[in-house]
Order: C-alpha cells, then sequence, then structure tokens
C-alpha cells in the first residue's frame, strides 16, 4: 500500500479520532511534511459516537449522517497537513456517563492484542523512524484516548518482536515514541497571562481555576519549532468544521501572542533505541536518527 521512500524519515502519529490530529501536533505533522518527511496519520476509530460541536452544523440530516461526514472532513485535513491517512477500522465508544457501560462492539471494549493487531501489521508496513500518541490518560479521560494510548505502547514494542503477531508481517523496531503534551496547564497559563498583559480579554482564566487536581505534567523532552506552520494548523482544524466552531475555544485566541509566547508543539520522549542528547530539549524529533 505504501511506497517506500529509500533513505527517507518516517513519522506515524497514532490518534483516537477524526479532528485529533489536527489539534494535537499538527503543525509538527506539516512542518515534517514540507521538509520531505513521510508523514502517516492512523486514526483508530471514525468518529462515529461523536457530537456535533459546531451549532451551525447541528441538524438532524447531518447528525444522521456524521460517519460518512467525519471522513470527508478527515480527507480534507489530510491534504491540508500534507500527510497520509489510515483508519484502523474501529468504532468510536463515546463517552459514557457515570455507571454506563461501553458499547459491546467499540474500540475501547476490545481485547488489548486485538485492538493493536492493525497498528503492529501498519508499523511493520510503513517502518516509521518515530511514533507519536498519548499518554497514559489520554490526554483526557476519553476511553478512546485512553485506549489509543494502550495500543500505540503495545504495538510500538511489538512490532520489533517476531514471536508477536506473526501474521502481520516482518518485524520492525521504530526509534522513538514519543506523548503529546498539547494543551498543557502551562500553555493555557502562558497565554492567559500573555493575552491579559496584552489587554486582550481571555476566557483561559475560568478553565484554569477549574482545573482538575492531576498528576504532575510529563517532563518535555522536545520542543519541535512551528509557528510558521499554526496557519496550516488552523486551518486543518477548520476542515473538521461539525467539530470545530470558528472564533470559539481553541479557535479564539490571537495568534500573533501564541507564535510569541509559544512557538513550539511540545513531547514527551517515552521510548527510544538511540543514545540521548546531551542537552534538553531536542528541537527535532528525528535527533540521533539524520545521518
Amino acid at each position: 500500500m505504501f511506497t517506500k521512500h529509500p533513505g527517507g524519515l518516517r513519522l506515524l502519529t497514532v490518534h483516537a479520532h477524526p479532528d485529533d490530529e489536527s489539534s494535537k501536533g499538527a503543525a509538527t505533522l506539516a512542518r515534517y511534511a514540507a521538509e520531505g518527511v513521510d508523514v502517516l496519520v492512523a486514526t483508530c476509530t471514525g468518529g462515529e459516537r461523536g457530537s456535533v460541536l459546531n451549532p451551525a452544523l447541528d441538524r438532524p440530516e447531518v447528525r444522521a449522517d456524521l460517519p460518512r461526514i467525519r471522513r470527508q472532513e478527515m480527507a480534507a485535513a489530510r491534504e491540508i497537513l500534507g500527510v497520509r491517512q489510515q483508519f484502523l477500522g474501529f468504532t468510536d465508544s463515546g463517552m459514557p456517563g457515570p455507571g454506563e457501560d461501553l458499547p459491546e462492539d467499540c474500540f475501547a471494549a476490545q481485547e488489548l492484542e486485538v485492538a493493536a493487531a492493525p497498528l503492529v501489521a501498519l508499523i511493520r508496513e510503513f517502518r516509521p523512524h518515530v511514533v507519536i500518541t498519548y499518554d497514559e490518560t489520554g490526554g483526557y479521560p476519553h476511553p478512546d484516548h485512553v485506549m489509543t494510548h494502550r495500543v500505540s505502547v503495545e504495538a510500538f514494542e511489538a512490532a520489533a518482536d517476531p514471536d508477536r503477531y506473526p501474521a502481520a508481517g516482518e518485524p520492525w523496531q521504530a526509534a522513538k515514541l514519543y506523548y503529546h503534551l498539547a494543551l498543557s496547564r502551562a500553555w493555557f497559563r502562558t497565554m492567559h497571562d500573555a493575552m491579559t498583559e496584552r489587554g486582550v480579554p481571555s476566557a483561559m482564566g475560568e478553565l484554569l481555576a477549574g482545573w482538575p487536581d492531576t498528576p504532575p505534567a510529563l517532563a518535555t523532552t522536545t520542543r519541535i519549532a512551528c509557528a510558521e506552520q499554526f496557519v496550516v494548523r488552523d486551518a486543518a482544524m477548520l476542515a473538521h468544521a461539525t467539530q470545530v466552531e470558528p472564533g470559539v475555544a481553541f479557535m479564539a485566541h490571537p495568534r500573533d501572542i501564541e507564535r510569541e509566547v509559544w512557538p513550539t508543539e511540545d513531547y514527551h520522549l517515552a521510548r527510544s533505541c538511540v543514545p540521548a542528547v546531551a542537552e534538553l530539549p531536542e528541537a527535532d524529533l528525528f535527533e540521533g536518527l539524520r545521518s
């Protein structure tokens, strides 16, 4: 399926739903794709049980056709970012309420080896040097995000072992596994303070005041300078029109301020098969891998 690029670098990022690739690390993807890196997005589910979050599109006919529409949105975002994308074939788990069970057919209800098998096969076929996914929390407690973390770690480790998933192709050892640190408390605090200091109204203060009591953030090992790609990131996000309301939430803050005070997308290096750099943070996901 994939055209191999001899000697070229390959990057795989694993996400739960269509739109996640555009809200977490999209500027990084756009930067590397523009530099000639072969970038592939693996999307675990189709977002079938998601909601329509843009009031302008929250109509019965849109809700009834949401699975098809979200695939169309994903295709548009992929083109904007300049990357490739593949669905892994699982069904969105939705967000069960307190005491509610997961739907039987959903991604998060699968046995780990069943859920990881398509990703193991994809890693062995695509042969990425770097894999990106969520940390143990999933970034937020959606069951599909947590399951995406579990599946990604399982596949990263198992893809290199010839005794595991023997029907999934020839083994491949990806060199590095990173976790997203997107939309961190530090990012919101920095943006809120910068906007307030410049007299720009900020809705982030209320969010910060209600920030949950979560474990300390993982160490930032890697900062990717990608401010020039924020415009591409934003266009990709807006391509997911059912999920993003223009001018609201993440789309509301001034981009010139963001480029000034937080011009990077940040990551935590969770696994590495290459020697550590002498000084952190890294400035390149492929640190130690370039000839």
